[in-house]
């Protein structure tokens, strides 16, 4: 018969990731966003939510400090040097020499393993445990005021990430950002 043909019924399986007890313990939930966490593409499904949310506070740092160094030449004008010589940021990027380039990525290596150990010494560099480095004495003692202090860090950090992102792409199609002429 035919029926000997056809293939044999395969019982289906389905599973899904969900992270949503993590989510709703995190930091993150304001009015900005709707009285929850933010988490629109739902990566939350598919990484975990706490090393999304370590590299979103991580890159968030670094958009921060890419946006300073984004206005600093243009308000107060570059180094005494050779090799770099504009205030544009993306052509400062390619007039910079290699063994610049070089000493940054080891000075990146170094830095990054020093969080490393930190962090298996118990320390933290985003958020769940004290501090590694709090030379300012900033970090409260007290629990909601150390939430409060996430949520301030967390917010600038996504709005510096979205700045950097609206001034690069306003550098590369002008006015395609309301971004102020010169910037």
């Amino acid at each position: 018969s035919a029926a000997a043909f056809a293939p044999a019924p395969v019982a289906r399986v389905e599973s899904s990731l969900s992270y949503a007890k993590e989510l709703d313990s995190m930091a993150g939930v304001s009015n900005e966003v709707g009285g929850k966490v933010w988490d629109p593409c739902g990566l939350s499904d598919y990484v975990p939510a706490d090393w999304a949310r370590r590299a979103e506070l991580s890159n968030g740092r670094s958009a921060m400090l890419a946006t300073v160094g984004w206005f600093f030449p243009k308000i107060f004008g570059t180094f005494d040097s050779t090799d770099v010589t504009t205030t544009d940021p993306i052509d400062a990027i390619l007039q910079a020499d290699p063994q610049w380039w070089a000493q940054f990525i080891v000075i990146c290596g170094v830095f990054e393993s020093w969080k490393y150990n930190q962090e298996m010494s118990g320390k933290s560099f985003l958020g769940g445990a004290a501090p590694a480095v709090d030379y300012l004495k900033l970090w409260p003692e007290d629990a909601a005021k150390q939430e409060e202090l996430k949520l301030k860090e967390l917010k600038n950090a996504r709005l510096a990430m979205i700045g950097i992102a609206g001034l690069v792409s306003n550098h590369l199609l002008p006015g395609s950002c309301p971004v102020p002429p010169g910037f």
